[in-house]
């Protein structure tokens, strides 16, 4: 299976590129449902999160309490390290089991954190979608309904934007239209198909 992985920063575009790839028969496989599926009650890794942090993490009907779990993790790195050794192994593996079940030409793993963590290891292409940083903030503050500092906030604890740009195979500029995002998106997704039909 060809897979290509896609990411972005904050408001840079992900999900309307993904969108237009999905409505070309694409398999999209989202990185951030797939982190609340394994927490979902009845997982194995919602267990161990509460057997760690306590059951006030949880919901009375047993679901996760995310904005408890939060506010201890974001005031404590050793948690958030904790916090991750526990989902991300979990993670990697509920994305291996949607990408293997994938019955599209090409599968596109989408996640914020691709370049951050082991999920590079699951594609075969980098596609970074990308924009200038006043335009994620407008973007974002729009669509999230969210002062400025916590989008900025959010935008200087992920990747540089450099270092992104550095490691991506191929990049989709989304500083302008809709039509000039699909324009572009159209053009790789030929060139997607061809490499896995080359496969």
């Amino acid at each position: 299976m060809f897979v290509v992985g896609l990411t972005g920063g904050i408001g840079s575009g992900k999900t309307a590129a993904t969108d237009f790839l999905a409505q070309q028969g694409i398999t999209i496989v989202d990185a951030d449902l797939a982190s609340r599926i394994v927490v979902e009650p009845g997982q194995p890794a919602l267990k161990r999160i509460a057997d760690h942090f306590g059951e006030h993490v949880l919901t009375g009907d047993g679901a996760l309490d995310r904005r408890a779990l939060r506010e201890i993790v974001f005031a404590d790195a050793d948690a958030l390290k904790v916090l991750e050794g526990i989902t991300h192994p979990a993670i990697g593996e509920e994305l291996k089991r949607q990408i293997a079940a994938s019955q599209s030409a090409y599968t596109v793993l989408v996640s914020p954190l691709l370049l951050e963590t082991s999920q590079k290891t699951l594609v075969d292409r980098i596609l970074v979608i990308d924009a200038p940083a006043e335009l994620q903030v407008k973007r974002a503050m729009e669509r999230d309904h969210v002062p400025e500092e916590q989008v900025a906030a959010i935008i200087k604890a992920q990747m540089e934007r450099t270092k992104r740009l550095d490691q991506a195979d191929d990049v989709v500029e989304n500083h302008g239209s809709l039509q000039a995002l699909h324009e572009q998106l159209t053009s790789l997704h030929q060139r997607y198909l061809e490499m896995a039909n080359a496969l």
